[in-house]
């Protein structure tokens, strides 16, 4: 419904999306939330087929957005350790390797994936949720914060040193679910007792990946940082955008996890 515009770039594919909900066969002795649980699982296969994927998450779940044009492969990748649905008229149908076998194209073997920068801000970050219903209350604020209190993007620092901050508020609306990313000073300007959060009140702090815009069609940057961290088991929430991907881990472990992507630099791995 958006009227064409000079200033409005959209890309050529068609993404769906997919979520993964629990079966039964997530170890239970993983504690990792977000996109490190899928990491060994979703990420890692797609990206050795050369499936190129965008990461929302978001308060309440996790979603892989993948090209239409990829979806035989991603079956192929996938059907043989899940179950796999698609939604027809609000049911959900089984689909089967067989479904596709007429338009599955032999994946082309994936490249060794671009060792893209990392930087990591001061700032710190919260992930939120807001009821529905209390969204009126809030709606003036999140209309001045997305287009009214925008600073000028800040450039890295020389010879990839972390950002003393960067300005980062992202919102989605899923099935009626409110989810909020924003960083913990930007949190003070709403009222308190609207935004709701886990009862730990933790707060996250952010990898940035990407020194310049990434685009759409490399794969393998998401499992180049989930899977690190799959391996120490530390939670993550990950979102793709157009020119960085950004990942939050909890605060007490960013230092470990800004070692372990240091290491991966390193080894060129």
């Amino acid at each position: 419904e958006l009227p064409p515009s000079e200033f409005m770039q959209v890309v050529d594919s068609t993404w769906l999306v997919l979520s993964v909900v629990s079966n039964g066969r997530t170890p239970s002795g993983c504690q990792a939330t977000g996109v490190t649980k899928i990491a060994r699982s979703v990420i890692a296969p797609l990206a050795e087929h050369h499936v190129s994927v965008l990461m929302l998450s978001t308060y309440q779940t996790d979603f892989i957005l993948v090209r239409e044009r990829d979806l035989p492969v991603v079956i192929h990748t996938l059907a043989g350790e899940f179950d796999i649905y698609k939604e027809e008229n609000g049911e959900s149908v089984p689909v089967t390797r067989d479904d596709t076998s007429n338009g599955f194209l032999k994946p082309k073997p994936a490249t060794s994936p671009t060792l893209h920068p990392v930087q990591s801000p001061q700032n710190r970050f919260c992930i939120l949720t807001v009821a529905p219903d209390t969204l009126p209350a809030i709606a003036t604020m999140l209309i001045d914060v997305l287009f009214y209190s925008h600073s000028p993007p800040k450039e890295p620092g020389a010879g990839g040193q972390d950002l003393d901050s960067i300005t980062f508020f992202a919102v989605s609306l899923i099935e009626g679910y409110i989810s909020i990313v924003m960083d913990a000073e930007t949190q003070k300007r709403f009222p308190s007792d609207l935004l709701l959060t886990s009862s730990s009140g933790e707060l996250w702090r952010m990898v940035r990946i990407g020194g310049q815009p990434l685009g759409f069609d490399e794969c393998g940057i998401v499992a180049q940082i989930a899977e690190p961290l799959a391996t120490v088991d530390i939670s993550a929430y990950y979102i793709s955008t157009f020119n960085f991907d950004h990942a939050l881990v909890p605060e007490e472990g960013i230092t470990e996890v800004i070692q372990l992507l240091q290491k991966r630099q390193e080894s060129g791995r």
